[in-house]
Order: C-alpha cells, then sequence, then structure tokens
C-alpha cells in the first residue's frame, strides 16, 4: 500500500506562486510513477503533471510553462511548483502514485486546496 499525503495548497492572489509537496509511503515499485490531478467544483478530475522513475515529465496544456514536477531523489518527495497562477487553477489538487511505466492501480492523497483569487 501507498500513502501520499499533500501539504502545500493555499490561497494566492492571481499571478502569484505555490509549492505543493508529495510524500508517500510505502513500495517503491507502487510510487515509481507520480502526478499531480486536481478537481474544480463541478468538473472531472484531470491530470496536471507526472514523473516519471526516469525523471521524464509531461504536463497538460493548461499549465505548460507554468507548472513544474520535480522529485527529491534524496526524500522522494515529490512537489509541484506552480507559477504565474490562474483564477481557473483553484481547485482540490491530488497526488497520485502508480506503477513503473505509469501502470496499474493509482493510490490519492487526501487533496490539499488551491484557491487563486483575481
Amino acid at each position: 500500500q501507498v500513502h501520499p499525503v499533500e501539504s502545500g495548497g493555499g490561497s494566492v492572489q492571481s499571478g502569484g506562486s505555490l509549492r505543493l509537496s508529495c510524500a508517500a509511503s510505502g513500495p517503491t515499485y507502487l510510487r515509481s510513477c507520480m502526478s499531480w490531478f486536481r478537481e474544480a467544483p463541478g468538473k472531472d478530475r484531470q491530470a496536471v503533471a507526472t514523473i516519471d522513475s526516469d525523471e521524464s515529465t509531461q504536463y497538460a496544456d493548461s499549465v505548460k510553462g507554468r507548472f513544474i514536477i520535480s522529485q527529491d531523489k534524496a526524500t522522494d518527495i515529490v512537489y509541484l511548483q506552480m507559477n504565474s497562477l490562474k483564477p481557473e487553477d483553484t481547485a482540490m489538487y491530488y497526488c497520485a502514485a502508480r506503477g513503473r511505466q505509469c501502470r496499474g492501480a493509482i493510490s490519492w492523497g487526501q487533496g490539499t486546496q488551491v484557491t487563486v483569487s483575481s
């Protein structure tokens, strides 16, 4: 079992920055691929950014150039640096862990709220 735990959410004005953190315990092979998802009220949960065990990254078009996903190899903590935030980035952000090549069941964190005011 993998248990991601998010932190770092909060409220910020448009144009501001926030950094989310995700610490995941459990077997390494079940958290080789780490992602951030977000879910806004009335909308489906969507993938925001992913980092795989080979350090390759993927981003949703809506956040490219503004968000950066990274992982500290010493602690395995995954970060999501969010810059130039917009009101439409307001959502609950979830950390998700999956196995190698981003396959298999997803282990979800409890989420952290990000609110961007105009």
